[in-house]
């Protein structure tokens, strides 16, 4: 997908305005069901293999039919809001911070809210990225691409998983349906080579407790990466609130971030 070893994907979801969260705990985990605990997320399982890459996906994409306004119940990106994630990656503290921004940028003839994402350990910088998302008329949000880089020292290291689409063949895709339902599939991202996560609704009915509360009817998603067949994402989605948990599984690294603040 969009996000490398260090970053939280999915980046750019947010709290909306007016929500009530639960008793703040220092735990995090999604549970099946909706009583008021809640165990840890299992790590998740990588694919066995990798999936054969479809090179006939060509969305058709009405410019008329999109906004920049992206309201989707699981994933609303509110202009001005910042998000903050924290979590360790191999047992290093890790933070995001997630800003929604008033910019915006027209690509494929959609204007897209710009999203800026950094993520920082003890203090360092380790990847910036600004992602772009717009949201089509049946409530679904798509993914328009990314400009991300990672840094060793101050320095920036890579650029590797940047796209952007309608670029170099590259193709938006969703990165959450607006009524999500287990079992369904879709591709998040596509430019051949370089960027094709996959995502796939496991439960909408978890519930979750992280720092900032705890939230019932959570919509978990398994991440994968053709390209990468070690890697798996289990991220949990609240209702009204978006991203709250993410789990990842890569390249022999294991990482954990929860929702600890909203401002804005």
């Amino acid at each position: 997908m969009t996000r490398k070893p260090t970053l939280l994907t999915m980046i750019g979801v947010l709290i909306g305005s007016g929500i009530a969260v639960g008793a703040c705990s220092s735990g995090a985990g999604p549970s099946g069901g909706s009583g008021t605990s809640s165990s840890p997320a299992p790590a998740p399982s990588a694919p066995s293999s990798t999936a054969p890459r479809d090179r006939a996906y060509h969305p058709v994409i009405d410019p008329a039919k999109f906004s920049n306004r992206v309201t989707n119940r699981y994933f609303s990106l509110p202009v001005g809001t910042t998000l903050v994630y924290e979590g360790t990656r191999d047992g290093r503290p890790q933070r995001d911070e997630v800003v929604i921004t008033k910019e915006t940028r027209v690509i494929m003839g959609v204007r897209c809210t710009v999203v800026r994402d950094t993520v920082t350990s003890n203090g360092a910088l380790v990847e910036k990225t600004t992602d772009w998302y717009a949201q089509s008329a049946a409530g679904d949000v798509w993914y328009f691409g990314e400009a991300t880089g990672e840094y060793t020292n101050g320095n920036l290291t890579s650029t590797k998983g940047s796209w952007e689409a309608g670029v170099d063949t590259a193709q938006p895709g969703v990165v959450m349906k607006a009524h999500p339902r287990p079992g369904d599939s879709y591709r998040q991202e596509y430019r051949p080579g370089e960027a094709e996560d996959m995502a796939k609704v496991l439960r909408t009915t978890a519930t979750v407790k992280v720092p900032v509360g705890r939230f019932t009817n959570v919509v978990v998603t398994n991440d994968t990466d053709p390209l990468n067949p070690d890697k798996a994402d289990h991220k949990s989605y609240a209702p009204g609130v978006g991203l709250v948990l993410a789990d990842r599984v890569r390249s022999g690294h294991h990482e954990h971030i929860a929702l600890v603040e909203r401002r804005g």
